[in-house]
């Protein structure tokens, strides 16, 4: 019987520069077959080969928002479970979580969509994967290193977990 070969867990960063009660987030308005479409979410990305967590944020802060970060700090590891729908089968990622206030720079225009200052407050009116609200919540909380993991079927989460204890969703 031959095995089925497993699709690798993608790796991931995501972050939030913080910055006079504001962070920096990215409307997603312009690329095409993006799963976060018209989401309001950090600047991040994929982690290339050989590249270290830290690494990759600042790479993907610097080409999304011309800024260079100098103080990104690692608050959360989250697994991320999709699902088109019921039948499918699960793709993963594991995302690193970061935030800070220093950095230095002109935003310049990002071609995934619009860079916006957002109010703290403001967050929770935005069109956001409602995980995010969880792990937003938590950030602002400054709460130390925490895991998390967030299922989803299509856009709607169905399980989350937090420092693996369920959590009400």
């Amino acid at each position: 019987m031959k095995k089925k070969e497993e699709a690798p867990m993608l790796n991931t960063t995501l972050g939030y520069i913080e910055h006079e009660g504001k962070y920096l987030m990215l409307h997603r308005i312009k690329k095409k077959n993006d799963i976060n479409k018209d989401k309001w979410i950090g600047i991040g990305g994929k982690m290339e080969p050989g590249e270290t967590v830290l690494d990759c944020i600042k790479r993907e802060c610097k080409e999304e928002t011309g800024l260079d970060w100098h103080d990104p700090v690692l608050k959360g590891i989250i697994t991320f479970n999709f699902k088109e729908n019921e039948k499918d089968e699960v793709f993963s990622e594991l995302m690193f979580l970061f935030t800070g206030t220093h950095f230095e720079g002109n935003l310049k225009p990002c071609d995934e969509g619009e860079l916006v200052w957002v109010e703290k407050d403001q967050i929770d009116t935005l069109n956001l994967w409602k995980g995010d609200l969880l792990f937003l919540d938590l950030m602002q909380q400054d709460i130390p290193l925490w895991y998390m993991r967030l299922d989803y079927i299509g856009d709607e989460l169905v399980y989350a977990e937090l420092d693996g204890k369920s959590i009400r969703i």
